[in-house]
């Protein structure tokens, strides 16, 4: 699908310096956030995506920042503005967490950061809870079990480097499925200090206490909760891969 994209230059101005500065920001933060945009060679924005800022549309919105389609040269790609009212006081631990991520092949990857901002590939696709709205028909079990494979490989991997999401618990934002690959995104709230729980959280999400897990029940029926849960038990006790395949037996995958 082709995007329109807005010279930044324009976003001097209301309502789009909204974006640049939310939830409010001083005429002089939103210029000096242009010039750091121009460093990182960010020529323009797309207002497309399923989340709304006031009348303009994103791709996402957290408590850290402000997510957009944006162009770097001629490439598409997602920006991370960090917001005013923030905790953090820039984007770069987040950025040395999903260079950690990437280095398992999952996430979106890094591309370049700086203070305000962090620029990331851009994957197309739908967010988890509408995909599976939109699946159906034959071979829907199929490829829902592909992708909760790929979902649960990827948070086995992370399991392995120490570094847990944070956020898995709530499956619908975090997972996007595109047409050649699904991905975990948004590791905002990632940390190396906690037990990693990625396997555990989004099993739960995907098979026990969601109305994710309803939906999937009815695309393909699954081993009782007692099961999943003992497998589950075994596998958080002792993270090694012949109790992660013997969770996948478990959830038929």
């Amino acid at each position: 699908m082709a995007h329109s994209f807005i010279s930044i230059k324009k976003f001097t101005e209301e309502p789009y310096s909204n974006i640049l500065g939310y939830p409010n920001a001083t005429n002089r933060q939103i210029k000096s956030r242009i010039n750091e945009l121009a460093r990182l060679k960010i020529k323009s924005i797309s207002l497309t995506g399923p989340t709304t800022l006031g009348n303009l549309a994103i791709l996402g919105k957290g408590y850290v920042g402000v997510v957009v389609l944006a162009k770097k040269g001629n490439k598409e790609i997602a920006l991370k503005i960090r917001r005013t009212d923030s905790q953090r006081k820039d984007m770069k631990n987040e950025a040395i967490l999903l260079r950690l991520v990437n280095s398992v092949k999952v996430g979106p990857k890094v591309i370049d950061v700086s203070k305000n901002f962090l620029v990331m590939e851009y994957l197309e696709g739908e967010k988890f809870s509408r995909w599976i709205e939109m699946l159906k028909g034959t071979g829907s079990a199929k490829k829902l079990k592909s992708i909760i494979k790929s979902v649960l490989e990827d948070c086995y991997r992370l399991d392995q480097i120490g570094l847990d999401h944070g956020e898995l618990s709530n499956i619908s934002k975090h997972v996007i499925v595109g047409k050649t690959k699904v991905s975990l995104i948004d590791f905002e709230s990632s940390s190396t200090k906690r037990r990693p729980s990625n396997v555990t959280s989004i099993t739960q999400a995907f098979f026990i206490g969601s109305g994710i897990s309803k939906k999937a029940q009815k695309i393909y029926k699954n081993s009782s909760k007692e099961k999943i849960i003992d497998a589950l038990k075994s596998y958080k006790q002792e993270k090694t891969l012949e109790n992660f395949e013997k969770l996948l037996k478990v959830l038929k995958l």
